[in-house]
């Protein structure tokens, strides 16, 4: 018998913080995408590839749609997670509870209408009322724009499998377009800038993080040992005191926790070095967005 192989692409979208970096590593079963509670933690657009048996999904991770002030920053995120709704298979539509808003819906009919799209409502272990799932699943399926509708815990693990099925069971056939192995089309170096990143958005207050950006100035591999050396960009000189911390105290946290799960990640011992530089207004200046690594062709 000969095996009908399925692959096609399939986009992670929602607002910020619904929790699309956590489903993806859960699905992946491995840590590909930075994750923190704060928004704005994922700015790029990348891929994690699951591959089982005849069955290849290509999962798009991408930025929360985010309705805050729109700095530059802001703007390019919305433009990369709104080209993510098309040119792809299917839509994994992911909101945070019961959290539906008129935008979503205004989102949604963007959308191309040969698309297959799945409402998947995330985080379920932590509503109060259990009840009032079905009747907003309900309310939802009256919408008319969605394929099927998935209620999932994405940290806790509920309905993956589940939802892992639905999906190849709506994956176009065709021959798989990456190796079996492969699972992030993301450079080390690249993973290396993002895990930094996570380190310094969890250790600092609400508002810094999003004035934070990680350049990677040298990767390189000497005698077994992965030596990279980093620039942690912040927007005023008072931003980064905070972020070195006392005598150097919070900069060293950083790298300590950032050099031992990249040796975790990349099976290799690392030498990490870190300085903290300021780039003025770097996060609403679009001329300076491409220096930072966002490509705004996107």
């Amino acid at each position: 018998m000969v095996e009908q192989f399925r692959s096609g692409y399939v986009s992670i979208v929602g607002k910020t913080n619904a929790g699309k970096s956590t489903l993806l590593n859960s699905i992946l079963g491995q840590k590909i995408a930075i994750t923190s509670r704060k928004p704005q933690t994922t700015r790029h657009r990348f891929l994690g590839i699951k591959t089982e048996s005849e069955n290849q999904i290509i999962f798009v991770d991408t930025p929360g749609f985010h309705s805050g002030q729109k700095r530059a920053l802001n703007r390019y995120m919305n433009k990369v997670a709104a080209n993510a709704l098309r040119g792809v298979d299917i839509v994994l539509y992911l909101i945070d509870k019961l959290d539906w808003q008129e935008d979503d819906l205004q989102r949604l009919k963007s959308i191309p209408t040969e698309t297959c799209v799945i409402l998947v409502v995330n985080k379920i272990d932590k509503l109060k009322d259990k009840n009032s799932l079905l009747p907003f699943i309900e309310e939802r399926n009256k919408d008319g724009l969605f394929s099927s509708i998935i209620p999932i815990s994405a940290l806790k693990g509920m309905n993956l499998d589940e939802l892992v099925d639905l999906i190849c069971d709506k994956l176009p056939y065709g021959s798989h377009l990456y190796p079996e192995d492969q699972v992030t089309d993301i450079s080390e170096k690249f993973l290396a800038s993002e895990v930094i990143r996570e380190k310094c958005i969890n250790r600092l207050g609400d508002e810094l993080p999003y004035r934070v950006s990680v350049s990677i100035d040298r990767f390189s591999v000497s005698e077994k040992v992965i030596h990279i050396d980093s620039t942690i960009f912040v927007e005023k000189q008072s931003q980064k005191g905070m972020l070195i911390g006392k005598s150097g105290s919070k900069l060293k946290a950083i790298g300590t926790s950032s050099r031992k799960e990249l040796e975790d990640l990349l099976e290799s011992k690392v030498m990490l070095k870190t300085w903290v530089k300021v780039k003025s207004g770097w996060s609403d200046n679009e001329t300076l967005l491409p220096s930072m690594g966002y490509d705004l062709d996107k």
